[in-house]
């Protein structure tokens, strides 16, 4: 087993790839609530105006003269929100709304570097936006002009006051100065007065005039109000594309936390770096193994088995011949694994062994080993472990890999506490010291304890993981059920899902094809022992490496068979004295 790996950017896009419908429909329902709330939001309409600000005459200075104002432009925009304006607004729109209210919808900008004013307001229709503005304009400068022309008026009333004081002043001296004696002091001084109340009074009558006379300028609508086409507000692509972000990252989160917390094995780096597992092979739906038939040795499946062996054998220490195969979960995933397994190992020349101790719970969901490789359903472990037949009659040696002996399930309906009984362990110890490989099809660790059972009579154990139907916990839980035995676990074999599709099964001849066993020929079975015949529908096949001679005995055979009208399996009556290659080329 090796250590989870640091995540990398293959992880997270793997994440996306499992998840992907997770983000899309987040993303979905992001837009789905932007235009949800495009419509819902009332449509609110702009319009602008924009007013130059003038710089008007103020004061008159010491000497009679007019100085201008300097015009500070954020004064002049709060001015726009005035209440005063706003009254003078109201009453241009003729509408029944506040003062304050229509100062709401209000707001002015000042364009840097310039003294124009950029008035907006809004409005439900486009009309009245259009109207709000222009009458605000209007407003703002009437208001202006008027609180200009007023410092105008004061202006000439000041003066006026001063003209008619310097006027009564003058007259006074005049007659002053009608009584004086001529060539009098008083006559010099009078006239020293009266010449200079009279400049000042010519010089306030002529500012005087100018007041009179001036217009007032306090500024002009240089762009009015236009009829806006479409609303400020909602915005339709904005919400859109912020309902999207936001349910696309809503789901990118999503899409992690089920990540994390999702208990399914979906890809064989699951596996590896979420179950901690070390992946011995990895299969797919191309080179999945079916359950009619173990897999061709040059197939790309079959290679993979053969990488398989090539591992497991370089793994297992000298002496160690006993292999478990389980699974993580229910079905029929250690089935397919330990029977290509052993048929690869088999192919080596090695004497191989494969026990079937998948015990189904019901004669429905038997495991399909006898049709896989072409022997009988019975008798088998079952049988074996009952008592009821010896080692000897369950051992069968498979057709088409004649290094390869099978030990089915057997026939019993269930196996409770055989897995734990003495005859098992001394069945496996016998076949220890006959050497060779034995490969045990053993039940999944989520079934029952029965996978434990059998691993600790075991010298190393492969876990068969179905994609899609075991889970990250089941998969912890079988390593450290066989850690707590102490089998080594070598690894894993991935598998996708596997549909199961239940064909009939045909059996293989049980009395005229009786396989033989490593210690010679089975005796014949006693009556009460015999396996009734059964109807063999396994069509003649004529194995790869035949030899011409072989060839011959092939067809020389299935010409009898024909004349009996029956067929049965070719490969069980090939002379095995050199006719015959294995898949691995090796005379048998």
């Amino acid at each position: 087993m090796e250590a989870s790996r640091p995540a990398d950017v293959s992880h997270y896009l793997g994440v996306f790839r499992r998840h992907w419908w997770v983000p899309l429909i987040a993303t979905g329902a992001g837009l789905g609530a932007g235009v949800l709330i495009t419509a819902a939001l009332p449509k609110v309409y702009e319009s602008s105006t924009s007013v130059l600000v003038q710089a008007v005459d103020q004061d008159t200075n010491a000497q009679g003269g007019r100085t201008k104002s300097m015009v500070n432009l954020d004064t002049e925009a709060q001015l726009v929100g005035s209440g005063a304006v706003a009254v003078k607004a109201a009453a241009l729109l003729r509408t029944s709304r506040s003062p304050i209210d229509l100062a709401k919808d209000v707001k002015v900008e000042v364009p840097a570097n310039t003294t124009v004013l950029v008035i907006t307001f809004q409005a439900g229709t486009p009309q009245d936006a259009q109207a709000g503005s222009h009458a605000f304009a209007e407003a703002y400068l009437r208001n202006r002009e008027e609180t200009a022309q007023s410092g105008l008026d004061q202006q000439i009333k000041t003066l006026s006051t001063k003209v008619k004081q310097l006027t009564t002043t003058l007259s006074g001296i005049n007659a002053r100065l009608a009584r004086a004696l001529k060539g009098s002091p008083d006559e010099s001084n009078l006239q020293s007065l009266r010449n200079n109340s009279q400049n000042q009074l010519n010089n306030l009558t002529g500012k005087l005039n100018e007041l009179t006379t001036t217009t007032v300028g306090a500024g002009s609508i240089i762009s009015d109000a236009r009829l806006p086409d479409t609303p400020a507000s909602p915005n339709a692509m904005v919400n859109l594309a912020t309902g999207g972000m936001l349910g696309l990252l809503a789901g990118a989160a999503l899409a992690f936390v089920r990540e994390r917390f999702d208990r399914r094995l979906r890809t064989a780096a699951d596996v590896r770096d979420r179950g901690r597992m070390n992946v011995l092979a990895a299969l797919d739906e191309r080179t999945t193994p079916h359950f009619d038939d173990v897999l061709q040795p040059y197939g790309a499946g079959g290679r993979v088995f053969n990488r398989l062996r090539n591992e497991v054998l370089a793994t297992l220490p000298q002496g160690d011949q006993i292999i478990v195969v389980t699974g993580a979960s229910r079905g029929s995933a250690s089935t397919l694994v330990a029977a290509n397994l052993a048929a690869a190992l088999a192919r080596t020349g090695s004497d191989v062994v494969l026990i079937g101790a998948h015990l189904p719970d019901s004669v429905v969901d038997a495991a399909p080993l006898a049709r896989m490789l072409g022997v009988a359903a019975v008798p088998g472990l079952s049988d074996l472990l009952a008592g009821r037949v010896s080692l000897a009659r369950t051992l069968q040696r498979t057709p088409r890999i004649p290094s390869l002996r099978v030990i089915t399930t057997g026939g019993a309906a269930t196996a409770a506490g055989l897995m734990q009984s003495q005859r098992l362990k001394d069945t496996l110890e016998t076949l220890r010291r006959q050497g060779g490989y034995v490969v045990i099809e053993a039940p999944s660790t989520a079934s029952s304890a029965d996978a434990q059972s059998l691993a600790s009579l075991a010298d190393a154990a492969i876990l068969a993981v179905e994609l899609r139907r075991s889970r990250r916990p089941a998969l912890l839980d079988a390593a450290e059920q066989l850690r707590r035995v102490g089998t080594p676990l070598l690894g894993a074999v991935v598998l996708p899902r596997l549909t199961h599709v239940r064909t009939p099964e045909p059996m293989a001849p049980a009395v005229a094809l009786t396989p033989s066993t490593a210690s010679g020929s089975a005796p014949a079975p006693t009556a009460d022992q015999a396996i009734p015949d059964v109807e063999l529908t396994q069509p003649m096949r004529i194995p790869t490496g035949t030899t011409s001679a072989g060839r011959k005995n092939v067809d020389k055979t299935d010409k009898a068979v024909r004349q009996r009208g029956g067929t049965e399996d070719i490969t069980a009556v090939i002379d095995m004295s050199g006719l015959v290659k294995d898949s691995d080329g090796d005379h048998k």
